[in-house]
């Protein structure tokens, strides 16, 4: 067993167990991969402070994320195909979260589908939407996530079309994966992913095989989903879906403060500071670049969530330090999960727990609700000074 001492240690493994096209789909941004670099070499710019002669006995990371007790301010963010990271992957990494005690956010695009993954778990967890051109498609997935008892609708604004990801189309992406010759080389290395493959629950995408009429193979669900996501999603659409589903609403993929006061009018819950890890618009800035003026914007009207970027429990620790309530992590949790599996997953959320759990201390702060940006050193122009 390898020592693991940090996520860049399970990226390594995760890139060596994984096939290529599963791998590259985690580890890719959109066009030159501008913002997917800069979500992670932004925090770099942001420096801590160091307080000593400071009682560092008795300390906690438990917070609250909408209402909900949470080991530390983590939740896994919705990244669709995780299911072909390995072997039902989304019912591991959400067995792992539930243990851990941080939300678990299921995507539209999972490989397992969400009765499948509430069959697995004893504790309710978070459904992520896109929404759909098909409407009536839409309200049964949310008649689903209801049935199944998820807590709380985490609706992404940022999918209306889809940014070119070159890697993705080199490689033929595709859940199963086509068998070229190219893909058969590649799998041939991977024969453990390959072995745990033939003993899953499922290989195609669960929320909608066996659930929209006239999709039987690869090729109908990919025509289906090329022409699916909705470009005509507005302020008036999102309010009629919040009011179907009833319960907490998480809105996700804002970048812009005048977003963010939309958010604020259509009775948002939260919101999650996103760029999609750097997947949509390329040329963006980063998530914890735009976060002060998102959070200028709201104040303490509504809750802040912070996305795309989370490589370490410094990171989480700079986010909240700034005034976020909470962060979300994709690729951290996939890099274990495609690394270990389920204790991948749970390898990861440990890193990160401890890395917060040190760092907060030696930061002079034992409890989430003390942490400020008094022992943060940001740059004045962090949040930039643009013509415009």
């Amino acid at each position: 067993m390898p020592v693991i001492t940090c996520i860049d240690d399970l990226k390594r493994l995760h890139e060596r167990r994984t096939p290529r096209m599963f791998f590259d789909y985690c580890e890719s941004g959109s066009w030159t991969e501008q913002t997917f670099r800069e979500n992670t070499s932004d925090f770099d710019k942001i420096y801590l402070r160091q307080r000593v002669a400071v009682d560092m006995s008795g300390r906690s990371t438990a917070t609250q994320m909408i209402g909900q007790d949470v080991s530390m301010p983590v939740a896994l963010a919705p990244v669709g195909l995780t299911g072909m990271q390995c072997a039902d992957g989304e019912i591991k990494a959400a067995r792992a979260a539930e243990k851990f005690g941080v939300p678990f956010t299921l995507s539209t695009m999972s490989i397992n589908s969400i009765e499948e993954v509430a069959e697995a778990t004893t504790k309710p967890f978070w459904f992520q939407l896109y929404t759909m051109r098909d409407e009536d498609y839409v309200r049964r997935l949310i008649e689903r996530a209801k049935a199944a008892g998820c807590s709380a609708l985490v609706i992404t604004l940022d999918l209306q079309i889809l940014g070119q990801r070159h890697k993705d189309l080199k490689n033929g992406l595709s859940a199963p994966p086509k068998l070229t010759a190219k893909t058969i080389a590649n799998l041939m290395t991977k024969w453990s992913w390959g072995l745990g493959m033939l003993g899953a629950k499922r290989r195609n995408f669960g929320n909608i095989v066996g659930h929209v009429d006239g999709i039987s193979d690869a090729a109908d669900l990919g025509a289906w989903t090329a022409e699916q996501f909705d470009p005509t999603l507005d302020w008036g659409k999102i309010a009629k879906i919040k009011e179907l589903w009833g319960g907490p609403v998480i809105l996700k993929g804002i970048l812009d403060a005048e977003d963010a006061k939309m958010a604020l009018q259509v009775g948002a819950d939260a919101i999650i500071v996103s760029n999609h890890g750097g997947r949509q618009l390329d040329g963006a800035l980063s998530s914890i670049r735009a976060l002060p003026s998102i959070l200028d914007a709201v104040g303490d009207q509504v809750e802040v969530h912070l996305d795309s970027g989370i490589r370490s429990g410094q990171d989480i620790l700079k986010a909240v330090s700034m005034g976020a309530k909470g962060t979300f992590i994709g690729r951290a949790f996939v890099y274990g999960l495609g690394a270990m599996g389920e204790k991948g997953v749970t390898t990861a959320l440990e890193v990160l727990h401890r890395e917060l759990d040190i760092s907060m201390a030696l930061c002079g702060r034992r409890r989430i609700d003390e942490l400020g940006r008094d022992i943060l050193l940001v740059p004045e122009d962090f949040g930039g000074r643009w013509q415009g």
